[in-house]
């Protein structure tokens, strides 16, 4: 099955966990105060709020992209850094939780921009905040599914 979409690729955990966060917020919105502590407490709420609804309206929950071991969101990605340390990781939206050992990245990352679109064998390169560069190469990637399956 491929993803058209370009929306976040989400688990259905963190899916789950997004709507019942929404609701929960929605519930104590509707609980109004007096103050200015629950000003900006009600503003930062709204914000979430819409950050959530934003995020589901365009999700691509739980569908692992095509098997191809191409480096993408909803992929499990190995890969090797120069100084030989391997890192086994999940390419999803960064609020991702729940996966174990399981270390989630953002596409958005460094790490993430850089290894869109490689596969297995080929050498990336980005740049850390200090300004360095760091040599990754793609070992593997497989689909969020499978490795939950095989990890099960």
């Amino acid at each position: 099955m491929t993803i058209v979409s370009s929306g976040p690729w989400l688990t259905p955990e963190t899916h789950a966990r997004l709507v019942r966060e929404l609701a929960a917020l929605r519930r104590s919105a509707a609980v109004e105060r007096d103050g200015d502590d629950e000003i900006a407490l009600h503003t930062h709420r709204q914000s979430r709020i819409r950050q959530i609804e934003d995020v589901l309206r365009v999700a691509v929950v739980g569908q692992d992209p095509p098997d191809d071991g191409v480096a993408e969101p909803g992929m499990v990605l190995t890969v090797e850094y120069d100084d030989g340390d391997t890192e086994t990781f999940l390419l999803g939206m960064r609020d991702e939780a729940g996966h174990g050992d399981l270390e989630v990245y953002s596409p958005d990352s460094p790490i993430g921009r850089a290894l869109h679109g490689a596969k297995p064998g080929e050498r990336r390169e980005y740049r850390v905040p200090s300004g360095g560069a760091v040599h990754v190469a793609l070992v593997r990637a497989e689909p969020y599914g499978r490795h939950r399956g095989a990890t099960r």
